[in-house]
């Protein structure tokens, strides 16, 4: 048994969630839902990113404090991913102490081991407003590409930049130049990393390929030293003499929670964080690991997982670095990119209050950003609904179950499962599971329905309807069939689609889900059949457009 560590990217708690940022988000439950079926221990952790001058800002311009703000987002986001049946061990937010305490002793081993050091700096501060800018409210030119960019990172190029670098810097809240001003910052010395982090990445294994090109760009351009603390009103003290009122930088601090939430997940329930970070002596032979560590999120954030949280964690904790980096592309919206400025999105709470959630899970994963960027339309979103989850899926349960309950007073008919058949689900499991740690989780999916549409081939070449009238024991067989394909694929399918494969759990009175073949008995009782779906109104595609246009960003 493997111990399974699953990061899920922190989404920032100053507005709502939309579907680009939950594409990136879904595969960690994918994971975890699998691995747990698989029999491994898992330790699955996220939470709500809350600190930050966004955050202050907003809650000043609402006369609210920031824990206020945030609160409400946060509740909102967990609200969502409850509704959507995520599973994590410990969703929980930075702001709270056990967060801050990790933090800061995480920020004193660095200062101990020698890898932070003060400078004097050039910060961007804002006459008008105040107040020292952090990073990515300075807007200008990016010096690299001579694209438009904000002052930690070009979205264009992806160079990770410093404010004063960029040319004709604004400030993003008031539109004013911002002045430098000399300020003594604590700097993280990144580049001491340089060998180590080249070594690391070049033994690199189940990264996706977009993390691998990007971070050797950035180990082949060198490593710059980045300041780990800002002049911020919110966020975690600096543990340093001389440092009040500073605080320690988000960019260091966020990425940091997944050990925050690991340390409060055991506090909480009396396990041990360490068997998910620290391997046993001797048990780390390359192909045998004890630890697998998965981090999910964004291509906006491979650095910060695949650079700078290694190189954390090797300062100051020595403990087990990323595994497998799967990094999503972008999802755009019926050929735009998301923009929450433009209020050009679909927010996850309001797609959640008219449609099933395994709808949206199914098509994120379907149609999503695995590889490259794809797009989010309401027309293929209902089409791929009604055609694949309905039309395929649904249809085959629901005519094989109902078979049961017609012909056989609702009891699984007696019958023998074929060789064929048998050796086919066993294939199922072994290639779904090898798709699915390699972060393949859209080829999984799609041999999953493969399978599907070859059960709804065996069912229409059988004929049962003629069967049971012209050779019941035929029909007999050709229904218990079905019934095992049914009850394996609500094993198969429960990472991706658990709240209809729950339902057919229940039919059947089948236990927890497990990552290998299972059969149900004859005679069982089929129990409380219903619709796993119901048909959306292709007129809604129109009705969504008409919503999206008229009032973006309530989609």
């Amino acid at each position: 048994m493997t111990n399974i560590f699953i990061g899920g990217a922190w989404p920032y708690a100053n507005g709502s969630l939309h579907l680009g940022r939950l594409a990136s988000i879904l595969p960690g439950d994918i994971l975890a839902r699998y691995h747990r079926a698989k029999g491994d221990a898992v330790l699955y952790v996220s939470g709500s990113d809350c600190h930050g001058t966004p955050v202050a800002v907003q809650a000043a311009q609402e006369g609210v404090s920031p824990a206020a703000f945030a609160s409400r987002y946060h509740e909102e986001f967990a609200d969502c991913f409850r509704a959507l049946g995520f599973t994590y061990d410990l969703y929980t937010r930075t702001d709270q102490p056990h967060h801050h305490s990790t933090m800061q002793e995480l920020f004193k081993k660095l200062l101990d081991h020698g890898y932070l050091y003060q400078k004097s700096t050039l910060q961007c501060y804002c006459e008008e407003d105040q107040r020292y800018l952090p990073d990515r409210y300075v807007n200008g030119i990016c010096p690299v590409c001579g694209q438009q960019a904000r002052g930690d990172q070009c979205d264009y190029c992806s160079a990770i930049l410093d404010p004063v670098d960029l040319l004709e810097r604004t400030c993003a809240l008031c539109g004013s130049p911002p002045v430098l001003r000399s300020t003594v910052h604590y700097y993280l010395s990144l580049s001491s990393f340089q060998s180590a982090l080249t070594e690391y990445t070049e033994s690199a294994q189940g990264w996706r390929d977009n993390a691998v090109r990007l971070t050797r760009r950035y180990l082949q351009e060198g490593l710059q030293d980045r300041a780990a603390t800002r002049d911020l009103d919110w966020g975690v003290e600096v543990p340093a003499d001389g440092f009040a009122g500073k605080k320690i930088y988000v960019w260091i601090e966020a990425v940091s929670g997944y050990l925050s939430a690991s340390k409060q997940w055991a506090a909480e329930t009396g396990r041990r964080w360490e068997d998910f970070w620290i391997a046993p002596t001797g048990q780390e032979a390359p192909g045998e690991l004890s630890i697998t560590a998965y981090y999910v999120h964004g291509k906006d954030n491979i650095p910060f997982h695949s650079l700078i949280w290694p190189a954390l964690l090797l300062g100051a904790e020595e403990l087990h670095l990323p595994d497998r980096i799967f990094a999503s592309e972008y999802l755009t919206l019926e050929g735009q990119k998301f923009s929450t400025s433009r209020n050009w999105a679909v927010w996850v709470p309001d797609i959640l209050s008219r449609y099933d959630p395994d709808s949206i899970r199914y098509f994120l994963i379907a149609n999503g950003p695995e590889k490259r960027d794809t797009d989010f339309s309401w027309r293929e979103f209902i089409y791929s609904h009604n055609s694949e989850l309905l039309g395929a899926f649904g249809n085959f349960v629901n005519r094989s179950l109902a078979f049961v309950n017609k012909s056989w007073d609702g009891k699984v008919p007696e019958g023998v499962l074929s060789e064929g058949w048998a050796g086919s689900l066993d294939h199922l499991y072994r290639e779904a599971g090898r798709l699915i740690e390699a972060g393949h989780f859209k080829d999984a999916l799609e041999i999953i329905f493969t399978h599907i549409r070859q059960a709804n081939k065996y069912f229409d070449q059988q004929q049962p309807w003629l069967q049971v009238k012209e050779e019941p024991a035929a029909a007999s067989h050709t229904i218990y069939t079905c019934v095992q394909i049914i009850a394996n694929l609500s094993n198969l399918l429960n990472p991706f689609i658990p709240f209809a494969c729950r339902k057919i759990r229940g039919f059947l009175s089948i236990g927890e889900p497990v990552w290998q073949p299972i059969a149900v008995p004859p005679h069982q009782p089929v129990t409380k059949l219903e619709l796993l779906f119901e048909r959306i109104d292709v007129e809604r595609i129109q009705e969504e457009m008409e919503r999206l246009q008229a009032d973006p960003g309530r989609s």
